[in-house]
């Protein structure tokens, strides 16, 4: 046996070795990877997504799907050397640098707390632009947007839960509720009302000292007074903002006669603020990948999203641009009466 081939026998396992630790350690990368839709005029454990008391609604039978992407989670979850290739490789996957997406010491706990803000801002907006569409009068309150687990609040006040009053002052900002807590003294209760289920309901918290400051443990936000009850219920583990668009249209189809969809399969992305505005979101590419996969003919794009969705393989699904609310209304009334209509579009320059 030469010098040579023992020294390639020794070393062979070693490279072997070298391969197996590299394809298991952890690498500062997030993946990207096409995730679920949910159509939202279905149904989540037997209730409608949609719910609305107090006004009629209008069954479609198409669907209108919001999308989704299943985005590896922060650290101390892993991405792999093996995960990373495979989407690499794939045509629908994507692979960004940890930095990019996530902040250094951001735990997943704070990730989902974040998400489900976002959906619950989202889904309140989305309700208050279907409506102002319909020439009903929604006017702005401050919400309660989150409530941290073992925080004075827990247990007392609820996400959705519109402050009317403080210690029997009319409650006109979200600075004036951020005051009366801050300036309660140690033991002392800051009593609320609040407009919950409709009604108004009496809520007393006792804020907590931390770090030399009274708090509650509740996160505020823009909230709306809607004229009758408009609720989205999904799967929790779903969040961000990113579905406000296709809530905003799901209600909308909900509340008047006909369909939007005219019995077919819509998907879409966006955020919307409370001008109808669409705006941009993370991972076109896969979204439009997973309404592809489910069976989507229109696919709805923000504007700022034109340039990557081009580069998403469609297939024969067709990508229509969506500057805003009122304007995905006009392109799928459009389509809904001709499916070759001209609809707007993104092009190679936006």
């Amino acid at each position: 046996m030469t010098q040579r081939t023992l020294a390639g026998i020794i070393a062979a396992p070693l490279l072997i070795a070298l391969w197996v630790v590299a394809a298991s350690e952890p690498l500062p990368y997030v993946t990207y990877e096409p995730g679920l839709t949910v159509n939202v005029l279905g149904s989540h454990d037997g209730e409608p997504i949609i719910e609305v008391a107090g006004h009629r609604t209008y069954p479609d039978q198409g669907e209108l799907r919001m999308t989704t992407v299943y985005v590896s989670q922060p650290r101390p979850a892993r991405v792999t050397l093996a995960e990373l290739m495979k989407d690499w490789i794939s045509k629908d996957a994507a692979v960004y640098p940890y930095k990019a997406i996530y902040r250094e010491n951001e735990t997943n706990a704070q990730s989902r707390q974040q998400g489900a803000v976002e959906m619950v801002s989202s889904q309140d907006t989305a309700a208050a632009v279907a409506l102002d569409q319909l020439g009903y009068q929604v006017k702005p309150a401050v919400e309660v947007l989150s409530v941290l687990p073992g925080t004075p609040a827990d247990g007392r006040l609820q996400v959705r839960d519109i402050f009317l009053k403080i210690d029997g002052k009319p409650v006109t900002s979200s600075d004036q509720v951020v005051k009366a807590v801050q300036s309660a003294q140690a033991g002392q209760p800051v009593h609320f009302v609040v407009r919950r289920d409709r009604k108004p309901t009496p809520v007393t918290v006792t804020p907590r000292v931390k770090d030399g400051t009274p708090v509650i443990g509740i996160q505020l936000g823009l909230g709306y007074r809607f004229p009758f009850k408009v609720r989205v219920n999904l799967d929790q583990a779903i969040g961000g903002p990113s579905a406000g668009l296709m809530f905003s249209l799901g209600i909308y189809d909900t509340l008047t006669p006909g369909s939007l969809t005219d019995g077919r399969s819509v998907a879409g992305t966006g955020t919307i603020d409370e001008s109808g505005k669409v705006g941009p979101i993370g991972g076109i590419q896969q979204k439009i990948a997973a309404a592809r996969r489910d069976g989507a003919q229109l696919f709805l794009v923000p504007p700022d999203n034109c340039k990557d969705a081009l580069g998403a393989q469609n297939g024969d699904m067709r990508l229509v641009k969506a500057e805003t609310m009122p304007d995905a209304l006009q392109a799928l009334k459009a389509w809904d009466a001709d499916p070759d209509a001209p609809l707007p579009s993104c092009k190679e320059d936006s």
